[in-house]
């Protein structure tokens, strides 16, 4: 891999779908960097000072000066590095537009209510989140059609882009979400487009390289799930 533009360090944790898009974002475009582990229980001085704010994973470290949150990583990665490999995101500013859309209807509309399913205390509250993230990924199908004309095997067209590195970085969470819901999210019977979408981009030599094992992932989730029961417990 090539290292283009300076130093690039990458501060995440394993188990995380927003710090593997960041992971696949710098693998598709061929850079190298460094990956800094961290310790989520116990931050690090340099995560702590690269993203002050949220104090959160992943920050993406460019010749010293920190990029917060995984899409605004992606899109760096995009501009900063535009002479190295695939664009992401399209220059049609009309085309840019509607990538741009679907990126917010995915954060906004399925990994919301998704993120409430490990979360909430009830089984009730639990089917909910769960209803509106299924209700989000069907529309997410129609999104699939627009964004790839109806044609293209990617959100990206002929290419990944934009759309497909944040929902690829989910991917081995959406393959987990059966064994630790009962749900199956991308199911080949209501959304087929997606279904097949998520066989070829597991396809791909980057998510090959970065996509976390999905049996690692069923049991870091039960486990964050199981903390979390017991913190609401102790605080009723």
């Amino acid at each position: 891999m090539a290292r283009v533009g300076g130093e690039l360090k990458l501060l995440g944790l394993w188990a995380s779908p927003f710090v593997t898009r960041a992971k696949l974002a710098l693998q598709i475009k061929g850079l190298s960097y460094e990956y800094v582990e961290e310790d989520l229980g116990n931050k690090s001085e340099l995560l702590l000072s690269s993203n002050p704010v949220h104090k959160a994973v992943p920050v993406l470290i460019h010749n010293g000066k920190p990029v917060c949150e995984s899409s605004v990583i992606v899109q760096y990665i995009d501009d900063a590095f535009a002479g190295s490999g695939p664009s992401l995101l399209p220059a049609d500013p009309y085309q840019r537009a509607v990538a741009c859309f679907w990126a917010a209807y995915l954060e906004d509309k399925m990994l919301t209510p998704w993120g409430r399913v490990f979360k909430v205390k009830t089984d009730e509250e639990k089917a909910e989140a769960m209803r509106q993230t299924i209700a989000a990924v069907d529309v997410l199908e129609d999104g699939l059609k627009e964004c790839s004309g109806g044609q293209g095997p990617f959100f990206g067209g002929d290419s990944v882009g934009y759309v497909d590195i944040l929902l690829g970085g989910m991917v081995s969470w959406v393959k987990a979400s059966e064994p630790l819901s009962g749900s199956k999210l991308i199911d080949a019977e209501k959304t087929p487009l997606l279904a097949a979408w998520m066989e070829r981009f597991c396809e791909l030599d980057a998510a090959k390289a970065v996509l976390q094992d999905v049996d690692r992932v069923v049991e870091y989730a039960k486990l964050v799930m199981t903390k979390n029961a017991a913190r609401a417990s102790n605080n009723n």
